[in-house]
């Protein structure tokens, strides 16, 4: 039997009439069922005539016309790329698997280093946007000089001299005290008690819950008005409504104006136990204690840098000015009791960097292990096809052909595993997020990265077309006869 009938015997049939003269061999590739078949029939040996069976069978159209229809459509590549992928079921499972772990991983581990960097972020803001706190300090001893160590306190004058500083676009200064005591009608507390001014929730993070908070009226007027900390609200007025009532500190009557948020940080409620009232009347009812101590002494004063993010021009300032009204040098560095926050986000920011290049490192190379194994399976796959794609090629198949069945079968293996991947991934970190969120002090439960998405599929796609193309280039270049003689 001729290939020629072989082909149809396939079904297949070559439609010769009115074609234009483009050559010899006008057949189209058949399935891979349909090749086993004529392999199978070509392996019995002669024809009829005792003359082995031809290699290719010609048209039999006019002697000079012939029209080659060695042309696969696409759809019929997709679907002999489906059919190989099915006829090695575990194989395929197994090698999908290793990709959309790897893209699964890569996706998780950047969102939990997100998770943990947003929620530190989120811890900081609690304290307040832009906020350098300072309080007041020891100016150390120095070698050669007979004077120790010498504390100081920050007064009402040192805050006025940093507001006119143009480094600065707000201050804010506080008095606080811990050993008053609270009395409503109901209860008693002793939570910290804070003379502050009016600005100060524009510096600080104060969420007002209800009512108003100190403003500057209360503060000339010097008018007994307290705001309370939500704990300390719960404590004073169990169960009842606070404002318009009056609670003592220390024997002094004050209004409630307001109630604070909660603004705990995890288990620390201290925040949520404090009490603010007019930096004035604090000052005179509650002064600082301490020998050497001017009257208008202060705890802290806070302000926020005139370039958001960026303290490298605040902090030399205010070291200056404070350094020059207490009679040291600002070089002292261990002069000066500070947080900047800034600094302290900074600082965050590029251990977490360093840590989604990590991660996201962990997740690259178990994404190119996959695509290792994607690679051994498709050169596996050219060597059991050996026969098959010296019958295409002999047949009549291009190289480009062959090229892109096995390019085509290695890029679908990726890029469907990857799509896997990426979809549980952002599965459960979305059901992470709604069992997690607000759930861990300082931490957000992991969430999927735009950017390490993008990673994700720029990392598919090089080893899509890594995986498909050298098994491909490897069967292409394969010789008809030779692979052919294999068994």
């Amino acid at each position: 039997m001729t290939l020629s009938e072989a082909l149809q015997a396939a079904n297949y049939t070559n439609e010769c009439a009115g074609v234009e003269p483009l050559g010899p061999r006008p057949f189209l590739l058949p399935n891979r069922a349909q090749l086993h078949r004529i392999v199978d029939r070509r392996r019995y040996g002669p024809n009829e005539a005792g003359t082995p069976a031809p290699l290719f069978a010609y048209c039999p159209s006019s002697a000079s016309t012939w029209r080659p229809t060695l042309m696969q459509s696409f759809s019929d590549t997709l679907g002999q790329v489906f059919r190989a992928i099915a006829a090695n079921k575990l194989r395929s499972f197994l090698t999908m698997f290793g990709i959309a772990w790897g893209v699964g991983s890569l996706l998780v581990l950047v969102g939990l280093g997100e998770g943990f960097r947003s929620g530190q972020r989120r811890q900081l803001a609690t304290f307040g946007n832009d906020l350098v706190m300072m309080w007041n300090g020891t100016i150390p001893a120095l070698a050669n000089q007979h004077t120790g160590m010498r504390p100081y306190q920050m007064t009402l004058g040192d805050e006025a001299a940093l507001r006119k500083l143009p480094e600065l676009r707000a201050v804010t200064a506080f008095l606080n005290r811990n050993d008053l005591y609270e009395v409503s009608a109901y209860a008693n507390s002793s939570g910290q008690v804070l003379g502050v001014e009016p600005n100060y929730p524009e510096v600080r993070f104060i969420p007002l819950a209800e009512g108003r908070f100190i403003d500057a009226a209360d503060l000339a007027e010097r008018r007994r008005v307290v705001v309370l900390g939500w704990k300390n609200a719960a404590l004073l007025f169990p169960g009842r409504p606070i404002l318009g009532e009056t609670i003592t500190i220390n024997d002094v009557r004050f209004t409630v104006i307001g109630r604070v948020k909660s603004i705990s940080r995890g288990n620390n409620e201290s925040d949520n136990q404090k009490v603010y009232i007019p930096l004035s009347i604090m000052q005179e009812l509650f002064a600082m204690k301490g020998e050497n101590v001017a009257r208008d002494a202060l705890s802290s004063i806070q302000y926020q840098p005139a370039i958001k993010g960026d303290t490298t021009q605040a902090v030399p300032a205010v070291h200056r000015v404070i350094a020059e009204r207490h009679g040291f040098d600002p070089a002292l560095k261990d002069a000066f009791q500070e947080w900047d926050t800034i600094e302290e986000e900074h600082m965050i920011g590029a251990i977490f960097n360093a840590m989604d290049i990590f991660l996201g490192g962990v997740g690259i190379v178990t994404l190119c292990l996959g695509a290792v194994g994607i690679i051994n399976i498709m050169l596996v796959s050219v060597s059991e096809r050996t026969r098959e794609i010296g019958l295409l090629k002999a047949i009549g198949a291009t190289k480009r052909s062959i090229l892109s069945q096995f390019f085509w079968e290695g890029l679908l293996l990726t890029g469907i595993s990857g799509m896997i991947g990426i979809g549980v991934s952002a599965g459960l970190m979305a059901l992470l997020q709604s069992l997690l969120t607000g759930k861990i002090p300082g931490f957000d439960p992991p969430r999927l990265v735009p950017w390490s998405a993008a990673l994700a599929l720029g990392s598919l796609v090089v080893c899509g077309v890594v995986a498909g193309l050298y098994p491909a280039s490897k069967a292409a270049q394969l010789d008809p006869i030779e692979a052919l003689r294999r068994e």
